[in-house]
């Protein structure tokens, strides 16, 4: 099983959501709380590209956001790249 992380803010009701369908999948996931963190701001920037949260990382590969996810789930995909 692959590691996820999934970077959020305190005020983000993406974030919620995101968790929400992770657990709801029973994947674990580790969070990072980015909300006064400036540096893992900018290195998640580089890291995905992207600047708004959350971030999630399914092992080293950055998977995108909420709707990512969900897409990902509704596609049947989720699960076997956590899997993999």
């Amino acid at each position: 099983m692959q590691k996820v992380t999934v970077y959020v803010t305190t005020y983000c009701p993406y974030c919620v959501k995101a968790k929400s369908l992770l657990t709801k999948r029973g994947i674990e996931f580790e969070v990072v709380d980015v909300t006064h963190d400036q540096e893992k701001r900018e290195w998640l920037v580089k890291a995905s590209g992207m600047r708004t949260v959350p971030q999630i990382f399914i092992g080293s590969e950055s998977v995108g956001g909420s709707d990512d996810i969900y897409a990902l789930d509704a596609a049947g995909n989720l699960l076997p790249k956590v899997l993999a």
